[in-house]
């Protein structure tokens, strides 16, 4: 069997890691990501460094290789129709194709198949595609804080609120005009109330008919502890080895996971080809549940929760998505907890910085217990590491029985790794009994939607 991953960040390097156990992996990526190469080599397959969003480049790599079924995983390449060229000449591959991603790159899309499948979860939404409406939309929402979203994909890091991000409706206008003024082609803006409760996330695994959900994932989007700085694409996350999580009602699980299903159903219904992972965002309220967003794809850095707890192989997970014959039992979770950390430069999410160059002694920490994903980086030297981009440089990840013991595993294999910097406070218990916390003091507000802190 040979496999075929597309991308380069730490999501692909936990996907990478569990295909070429058991098949000849090669992989199309942006950059030379050490653990994607280390693991395609040692399988017996190789590597292409070009465009991933190149959907003819991709699929010609495909076409050299004989690839059998190929992964892809990441927002861009799907919303470019990657999978779309490697269905088109007869290649295998698990993803949804460009129409079927649009629940992602399209926000204003997803939020109108919302109101019609699920109207119970959706927020007050306005949608605003001329300067001139910005001011009226704003105003519609009387005193309630509002959230600021550009419609297409923003990485995690162009979605903005009152409170963390903005000080006011005035600042929350001249966001939105911003966003507008950047012209870029068919883009609206949505203004949304403030939802007031604490974030999960579901990864949902599909071959478009069937829908496994695993265990609910809490990610920390901000750059410092306690939630302060600017957002990111994620310092970490977490799983419980039940469910839910410690502030989530089983109500909150079983209602998140229907509304998955109607969306998916939905997407068949209009034929659009969905299948992989619908990782999908919701607030735990006092009323219920409600969506933040749809991805088409594993979340980085929840899909790292995900293939550490698997039992099993995703090689054959993604031939049962492909032949349309997913069960339940193909995805065999360990019930144990999930911790994952990343480390970054410490100009990330802040400003342009340099290339940073870092020490990691790979071994030593898979020893130790972790598991380690490569994300924006090179290898410069045995054991020399060097950042690329301005992204997230490297994961590490474990399970435990608990989640204490796995928050001090990670936590004393990151102090190895100089001039990179984490946050100390993902997976600490007194963290997730804030947000218990928060749930429970919500004011019940007999007319609407509560209002929230979160993006």
């Amino acid at each position: 069997m040979r496999t075929l991953i597309v991308g380069h960040g730490g999501r692909e390097s936990a996907l990478a890691t569990n295909m070429a156990a058991d098949s000849e992996l090669h992989a199309f990526v942006g950059h030379e990501n050490p653990t994607i190469l280390a693991c395609a080599a040692a399988s017996g397959g190789g590597h292409a460094v070009g465009d991933v969003c190149d959907p003819a480049a991709v699929a010609a790599f495909a076409r050299e290789r004989e690839i059998d079924i190929a992964m892809v995983s990441a927002d861009e390449p799907l919303q470019a129709g990657v999978v779309d060229a490697l269905l088109a000449q007869g290649t295998r591959a698990v993803g949804p194709t460009r129409s079927g991603a649009e629940i992602e790159w399209n926000k204003t899309f997803a939020r109108t198949l919302l109101a019609e499948v699920a109207p119970e979860a959706c927020p007050l939404t306005r949608v605003v595609r001329e300067r001139g409406e910005v001011a009226e939309a704003i105003a519609s929402f009387g005193s309630r804080p509002v959230v600021v979203k550009p419609s297409g994909l923003t990485g995690g890091k162009g979605v903005k609120v009152m409170g963390p991000h903005l000080a006011d409706h005035g600042e929350a206008a001249d966001y939105a005009l911003w966003l507008l003024s950047r012209e870029r082609a068919g883009e609206s803006v949505l203004i949304e109330e403030r939802i007031e409760g604490a974030e999960f996330t579901i990864q949902a695994i599909s071959d478009g008919r069937t829908v496994v959900f695993p265990p609910s994932t809490y990610d920390y989007p901000f750059r410092f502890d306690g939630d302060r700085g600017p957002g990111t694409g994620g310092m970490g996350s977490l799983s419980m080895a039940e469910s839910t999580l410690p502030f989530m009602s089983h109500e909150h699980y079983s209602s998140a996971c229907s509304i998955i299903e109607r969306v998916i159903e939905r997407l068949a219904r209009d034929g659009r080809r969905f299948s992989g992972v619908m990782n999908s965002g919701f607030f735990a309220t006092a009323q219920g549940v409600k969506v933040i967003e749809f991805n088409a794809r594993f979340g980085d850095p929840e899909c790292l929760n995900i293939m550490t707890l698997l039992d099993g192989s995703w090689t054959r997970v993604m031939e049962r998505i492909c032949a349309g014959a997913l069960e339940q039992d193909d995805v065999k979770l360990r019930r144990e907890a999930s911790v994952v950390l990343y480390l970054v430069s410490p100009d990330y999410a802040l400003q342009p910085g340099p290339q940073y160059e870092f020490e990691l002694d790979v071994a030593r920490l898979q020893q130790r217990g972790a598991s380690v994903f490569f994300a924006s980086a090179v290898q410069s030297a045995p054991g020399v590491f060097r950042t690329v981009g301005t992204s997230r440089a490297v994961a590490l990840a474990t399970r435990a029985p608990d989640l204490e013991s796995a928050r001090a595993l990670l936590a004393s294999c990151a102090a190895t790794v100089p001039v990179l910097e984490w946050r100390r406070d993902v997976g600490d218990a007194r963290y997730l009994d804030g947000l218990r916390a928060l749930l429970d003091a919500s004011p019940r507000a007999p007319d609407g939607p509560l209002l929230r802190h979160g993006a």
